[in-house]
Parts: structure tokens; C-alpha cells; sequence
């Protein structure tokens, strides 16, 4: 593997680390501020909402540079959003720092997958972008814990300060490690939003919300869920969210491993088990050792169907396919808020802290069918993508090669 795919992890590692460590530090943040912990929680919302506009937004604004600058400018955004938050005089102005931090990342992603899928032979794409895509999940095991553990004793303002250091790191690297590849010849703005025109484009997408957002859909409430349901001190759900980190971090790799063989069966297989294992979180969720279990288990099938998604994007965009990939990445986003919304209606219900889990295996279960759904459809019309025939189409000279490099 190339060394510019550390740079975009390092990348990555950093915007994982700003996404998720602000959930272990808004007790801090609302005490200083002088805010309702509700209130410090539109810091979450906020963010999640830039990323789903800033995806599309920065990557339109972007296609008339090189992938690279794109990079390095949604670096420098990335910085500027975190050290505004780490220094904010009050509220309002620390959340415009994470929305400006906010909308880097689905367009880092986006652009970043694309640079990745690039660098590497075409049976290791998706390997490839697994390996961005580590940088995430380690995140997860190490940044979060490290970031929050950082702000409870240092103060909240130093953890971000850390965080927008990352992203110096980040940026440094793209510039030195990062290759500067020319854009495809002839693929213009209306040929990125062509892709949206291909069915398989939306059904990967839509695998997309359903499929992680049966994840969140238990993850979300895990704290209520094992300190009521499973008898876990408050202070474990720290070490249980590591244990959840650990898994995706191993689903991530397994699935960029198994996605360039058989990406098709591979959604299957995890999705499938996504499913059942989020039905058996209801039970396994009222003993302390099974739950445990299933949170690792979960992570792991969750982030397994990530660079298979995100390759299945690129596949069937594969004409023009930065706008479609960025995209992308805000639907795990919308599945993220979706699947919330979905747990705490059921639980305001009085179903109990375990109905989460219910959603997710039913939104899990939803994109297992549209990937048979779409598996179906290819057979039927084995066609090139509509976008490569589209881009071929104006350019009067892409008909039967896509571009490579």
C-alpha cells in the first residue's frame, strides 16, 4: 500500500476524533458555557448536518482543482473549525466552529476514497479504501478516549487544540505524500451528477443509511441501555465503546479484504449477520458478558459493509464518481440521525431501552434486501453505468474505456 494512503489516514483518524469526542466532553462544554447539556447537544446535530450539506457542497465547489488541493484545502478548513471551537468566547461561536470543522469531512471522505481507489491496481480498491477508512475507526479506539480523558483533566479547550494539531499532521502529509493526479479528461460537473441518474448508484446509497444506521440505532442509547439493561457501572460505557471501536476497526479491514474478491457476497454475509446479531442484542443486553460481546460484534459487521458500499459507489459512478462518493458519506450520516430519531421514539414509547435494537435489525434487514434488490437488477441489465455512458456520450470519445491513471 502506498504511503499517501497513511497521510489520508492520519486524515481520517483526526476527523474521526473531532466527530465523536465532543459526545464524553458536553458536560464540560455546557458547564462552561452556561448551557443545558440539550443544549451543548446541537454541537452533535450541528455537525451531523454539515456533513450531509458540506459532502456535496465542498465537492462541487471543488471539481474545478485537482483532488489534491481539494485535500489539502478541506484540511485547512478542518483546522481552522477546531481551533475556532478550542477558543470560542462563547457558545454560538464554538458551534459555528464545528460546523465550519463539519464541512471538510464528508467531502474528505468522498474525494479521499476516490484518491485512494486511484493509487492502487483495480482488484485493490477496495482494500485501499479500507485503509483510509482505518484512520476512522482507530479513532474510535484511541482518539475519543484519548481526546475525552484529555479534556476532563486539561480542559475541553486542549483537546481540540490537539485535534486541529492532527490536522497540521494531515495536511503535511497529503502535501508531501499525496501524488498530484490530473483529473479525468472530459468528466465535467454534469457528468458528477449524472451518477444520480443510475439506480444503482441510489440503491448503494440507500444500503448506505439503512445498513449504518442500524448501527447507531443501538449504539446511540448503549450508555441507558447498559446501565439500566445490563447492570454496568456509568463509568464502564467508555470501555464498552472501545470494545465497539476494536470491532469496526477489524470489520473495516476484513471488509476492504473481502470486498475486492466478492463485494456482492460480501454485503450479503454482513448484513445478513448485521441483522441477526442486532435482534440477539435484546436479549444478549441483560447479561454483562454477552453484551459486551455483541457491542464488539456489532462494530465489527457494521464497518465490514463500509468499503464495499463506498466501492460499489465508485464501481457504478465509475465515469464520474467524486460527487456520487462524497455523497455517500453524508448518507452514513442521515442514517446515523435517522436511526437515532427511530430509538428514541421507541423508547419514549415505554418499548424499553432495548427496542433500539429492534430498529436497527429492521434497518439492517431493509438493506439486505435492496442488495439483493440491486444484485438482481445487474443481472437483468448487465449495461455500463448510465454515468460512464453519459460522460462517453458528451465527450464523444469515452464510449468503451472509462478513465484511468
Amino acid at each position: 500500500m502506498p504511503l499517501a494512503l497513511l497521510a489520508l489516514a492520519i486524515g481520517a483518524f483526526g476527523i474521526g476524533t473531532t466527530e465523536f469526542v465532543i459526545m464524553g466532553l458536553l458536560p464540560e462544554v455546557a458547564g462552561d458555557f452556561g448551557v443545558s447539556i440539550p443544549t451543548a447537544g446541537f454541537l452533535v446535530t450541528g455537525y451531523a448536518l454539515g456533513v450531509m450539506i458540506g459532502a456535496p457542497l465542498m465537492t462541487v465547489l471543488g471539481t474545478r482543482i485537482s483532488r489534491k488541493r481539494m485535500l489539502m484545502l478541506l484540511m485547512g478548513l478542518f483546522i481552522v473549525g477546531n481551533l475556532l471551537s478550542a477558543v470560542a468566547p462563547v457558545f454560538a461561536v464554538m458551534l459555528i466552529g464545528r460546523v465550519v470543522a463539519s464541512l471538510a469531512h464528508g467531502a474528505f471522505f468522498g474525494i479521499g476514497s476516490v484518491v485512494a481507489a486511484e493509487l492502487v491496481a483495480p482488484e485493490k480498491k477496495a482494500g485501499a479504501i479500507a485503509m483510509m477508512f482505518t484512520g476512522l475507526t482507530v479513532a474510535n479506539v484511541v482518539g475519543v478516549p484519548l481526546g475525552t480523558l484529555i479534556g476532563q483533566t486539561a480542559g475541553w479547550r486542549v483537546t481540540f487544540t490537539v485535534v486541529a494539531a492532527l490536522g497540521v499532521l494531515g495536511l503535511v502529509g497529503i502535501a508531501k505524500l499525496v501524488p498530484d493526479l490530473p483529473k479525468p479528461a472530459g468528466v465535467q460537473l454534469r457528468h458528477e451528477l449524472a451518477a444520480f441518474k443510475n439506480v444503482q448508484v441510489l440503491l448503494a446509497m440507500a444500503m448506505t443509511v439503512l445498513g449504518f444506521g442500524g448501527v447507531f440505532a443501538a449504539i446511540t442509547y448503549i450508555a441507558p441501555m447498559m446501565t439500566h439493561i445490563a447492570g454496568y457501572a456509568d463509568g464502564s460505557v467508555t470501555w464498552l465503546l472501545v470494545l465497539f471501536g476494536l470491532g469496526m476497526v477489524g470489520g473495516n479491514l476484513v471488509g476492504g479484504k473481502f470486498a475486492d474478491r466478492a463485494l456482492m457476497p460480501m454485503l450479503y454475509v454482513s448484513l445478513g449477520a448485521l441483522a441477526i446479531v442486532l435482534a440477539l442484542f435484546t436479549v444478549t443486553a441483560h447479561d454483562k458478558i454477552l453484551a459486551a460481546i455483541t457491542i464488539a460484534l456489532i462494530g465489527a459487521l457494521g464497518f465490514a459493509t463500509v468499503p464495499p458500499l463506498q466501492k460499489r459507489v465508485l464501481d457504478q459512478a465509475s465515469g464520474a464518481p467524486t460527487l456520487a462518493s462524497a455523497v455517500n458519506i453524508g448518507a452514513f450520516n442521515l442514517g446515523n440521525a435517522l436511526s437515532a430519531w427511530l430509538g428514541g421514539m421507541v423508547i419514549a414509547a415505554g418499548l424499553g431501552y432495548t427496542a433500539p435494537n429492534w430498529v436497527g435489525a429492521a434497518l439492517a434487514a431493509g438493506a439486505l434486501v435492496l442488495a439483493v434488490l440491486s444484485a438482481a437488477l445487474e443481472r437483468r441489465s448487465p449495461a455500463p453505468s448510465l454515468v460512464a455512458a453519459g460522460a462517453a456520450g458528451a465527450t464523444g470519445r469515452q464510449h468503451a474505456e472509462p478513465v484511468h491513471h
